[in-house]
């Protein structure tokens, strides 16, 4: 399989969320994980979750993704106490409340844009030149449905970041497949994760149950790293079945059959 037992999985955003998920999900399989995130507390959580099911005991690693200088050094750290990751999961990721043009800031649309598009960047960077000197590695960033579709809800920072990550990935593809690099780029609509508090108006439970959750995302990750290296899934786009930005419509469609229904 792709992903062999023992290998490193570096894992950021890792203390909740999909990013969470994916670093127990991986663990579970045998994978040595590497956590990396910027609260401490939340990574321990992890890392916990993680032991309790008999994993590998991971290695927490604080770090702002956002930053290149944290970025190398915790790279240098995984290669030090593990190895080489043979597996990137780019998870990370953030938005702001005041997102939308009339009340966007300067400031906060380039911290959505760091922390979506080039914490991806930098961290992915980061691990290429030992991929290419093995012939062989897997690249899984999380990006959204906002990055395929427009999803005003989601806001222009964060919509152009993940429509960025999309084409990252793409390019990745094209040019280091031939040095058995494979970048995954999965696009989850509406996830039931931490991220969704920062809405102007957050959805309520009974919303939330009817949307993914970070496990969902985290199985798919899992299995399409875990192809044999010869298959590459390049884009994945992962909705909830009762989707809301269809279900409006969906109800209309309904609605207006009922009511054409020959008696």
């Amino acid at each position: 399989m792709g992903l062999a037992r023992g290998s490193v999985t570096w894992v950021t955003g890792a203390g909740s969320g999909i990013g969470r998920a994916c670093a127990i999900v991986f663990a579970r399989a045998g994978a040595r994980v590497a956590l990396t995130g910027r609260r401490l507390a939340l990574l321990e959580e992890t890392a916990a979750m993680i032991l309790r099911q008999d994993g590998p005991p991971p290695l927490v690693i604080p770090a702002d993704v956002s930053n290149p200088h944290a970025v190398t050094a915790a790279h240098r750290t995984i290669v030090d106490v593990l190895g080489d990751p043979l597996v990137l999961v780019n998870s990370a990721g953030g938005n702001v409340t005041r997102r939308h043009w009339r009340n966007l800031a300067p400031a906060s649309a380039s911290e959505v844009i760091d922390l979506d598009l080039k914490a991806m960047f930098y961290c992915t960077l980061a691990v290429l030149p030992a991929m290419r000197a093995r012939c062989g590695g897997c690249v899984v960033h999380i990006a959204s449905q906002a990055g395929v579709s427009l999803q005003t809800v989601s806001g222009p920072s964060y919509s152009a970041a993940k429509h960025a990550v999309v084409a990252m990935s793409a390019s990745l593809n094209a040019e280091e497949g031939i040095h058995g690099i494979r970048s995954i780029c999965i696009s989850p609509g509406e996830v039931d994760t931490p991220i969704l508090d920062t809405r102007p108006s957050p959805p309520s439970a009974a919303e939330r149950q009817l949307m993914l959750q970070p496990e969902d995302v985290a199985e798919t990750a899992l299995f399409c790293a875990s192809l044999p290296p010869r298959a590459c899934v390049t884009d994945v786009v992962l909705l909830p079945t009762d989707d809301r930005h269809g279900r409006e419509r969906a109800r209309a469609i309904e609605k207006l059959a009922t009511a054409q229904r020959p008696t």
